[in-house]
């Protein structure tokens, strides 16, 4: 059998040296270029019989080439390296026909792998070029992070961008679950159709099948006129059934006939609709307990399990901290609140907090700094104020010691102590308010496992209120487990 010839194509020399006697060993021939004509050459000349290349060269983005080389040698596979390491360029390489995406730096041995696997299987001759391509100078995808905890996450979805697999999120709460599934569907090839979501902790059980498949008029009590479901919003495009742990159980059994039959009646209706829709579910919930328990079904678990995808803890992601940061700084400036910056020791001391409540906690929290600070630079010890000192007095202990008012009264003394010589920015009491609220209405919610109208009992607020507080303050309804 003849030797099977590799082209490697980077301007680091480092690279093309370490690549090119790790892949020698394995007995592969090896040719390096250090930039993108030369390796073109070689392509146009039939030589290679798989291309490992950079995406940015210099005198050629790789992007801008891959499309011909898919047309001249659609059998000739091209693994993609890239330092750039987002979303973008991941979901890039994948549009525009590349084999596989590496971000650097990268494991010899996974490389090694993924060689040797590409190498043994048959060219891929009847390939066609891909339909759509993503440009480089296209917007960012509006998924923020570059660790190495991300790659993973980012090379599977870009494997998905042209499926419509089903796919299974998991993840604690604020890892940005839904995020990754308006992603999924934006860049996927359902984009040009509806995305629909539908929170299953938000909704009370007694209501969810009208939800999602809509009803008839007079079908239950208050069914004054006939509605449309999700499904049938969501038809072309993609449906996101999101805390999919905390659907009853009764209602399971009907989403599993849709999945299975691709049909469903709507509530008080008699005739079977056709449904032609994406299914993206998530949970925060080990729902193989769950099963265990007797609270999901296992068929259902299954059917919407094709694709599983792990969203990790911000806290297992550190490396991201300063640029999500930057980027909840930015869309802070964009919605009216002042420019504001953090310096490197406040920057740090983020990226040793926990975050228990992951990107959603630390959104908050830099939205709040920028509201309730003039300072243009916010700085450690602000920081530690905010998070650490903040922490630390809400243990059990300090709850007993005092009251509400006594500590909101401790809490907006330092704050008017960092103004000193000076006042807060006008609209505090608006802003203070919303600090109040945002923690008394989702307790009191998760109290009363996510029902509304209890909710709303509680407080002492006409339910209506308490929807529209919910929508302005973008406040999480999740049913609580006992």
């Amino acid at each position: 059998m003849a030797t099977q010839t590799i082209l490697i194509a980077d301007d680091d020399p480092a690279i093309r040296t370490v690549l090119s006697q790790a892949l020698s060993r394995q007995g592969y021939s090896v040719k390096c270029a250090s930039n993108v004509a030369t390796l073109w050459n070689w392509i146009e000349n039939r030589q290679g019989d798989l291309v490992i290349t950079d995406v940015v060269m210099p005198d050629e983005n790789i992007f801008d080439i891959l499309p011909l080389i898919r047309q001249t040698r659609p059998e000739l596979p091209v693994i993609v390296m890239s330092a750039q390491n987002t979303l973008l360029t991941a979901v890039t390489a994948t549009e525009q026909g590349a084999y596989d995406y590496l971000p650097k730096p990268f494991d010899l041995n996974e490389l090694s792998a993924m060689v040797k696997k590409v190498l043994s299987q048959p060219s891929n001759k009847g390939q066609s070029a891909p339909k759509r391509s993503v440009s480089g100078d296209e917007k960012e995808l509006p998924i923020v992070g570059r660790s190495a905890a991300m790659q993973d996450v980012y090379r599977v979805m870009a494997r998905l961008m042209r499926t419509d697999l089903t796919v299974m999120i998991t993840g604690e709460s604020g890892t940005g679950k839904e995020l990754i599934a308006r992603a999924l569907h934006d860049y996927g090839r359902r984009r040009e159709r509806p995305f629909v979501a539908i929170n299953m902790a938000a909704i009370p059980r007694e209501l969810i099948e009208s939800e999602l498949f809509g009803h008839e008029k007079g079908a239950f009590t208050g069914a004054a006129s006939k509605a449309a479901g999700r499904f049938e919003q969501a038809e072309g495009g993609t449906l996101f059934l999101d805390e999919i742990g905390d659907m009853p159980f009764e209602a399971q059994t009907r989403l599993l006939r849709v999945l299975q039959e691709g049909e469903f009646t709507t509530v008080g209706g008699s005739a079977s609709r056709k449904t032609d829709v994406r299914i993206i579910a998530a949970t925060n919930r080990d729902l193989r307990q769950l099963i265990e328990q007797g609270l999901f079904r296992e068929d259902l678990f299954y059917r919407l399990n094709v694709v599983p995808m792990q969203l990790p803890p911000l806290r297992d992601r550190r490396d991201d901290i300063p640029d999500l940061v930057r980027h909840f700084l930015s869309e802070s400036e964009k919605s009216g609140l002042p420019r504001k910056v953090i310096d490197k020791a406040g920057m740090d001391l983020l990226c040793q907090h926990n975050w228990p409540g992951n990107i959603r906690e630390l959104e908050n929290l830099v939205r709040r700094l920028a509201a309730l600070y003039a300072d243009d630079v916010i700085d450690e010890e602000i920081i530690r104020a905010e998070v650490f000192d903040g922490a630390a007095t809400s243990s059990e202990d300090s709850v007993r010691s005092e009251g509400l008012g006594e500590a909101v009264e401790k809490h907006l003394s330092q704050y008017f102590r960092r103004h000193a010589g000076g006042l807060p920015p006008p609209g505090l009491y608006d802003r203070v308010l919303k600090e109040i609220e945002i923690p008394l209405i989702e307790l009191s919610l998760t109290a009363t496992k996510g029902n509304q109208i209890k909710a709303s009992e509680l407080l002492g607020v006409n339910r209506n209120t308490l929807r529209k507080k919910i929508r302005e303050l973008d406040i999480k309804v999740i049913r609580g487990v006992k």
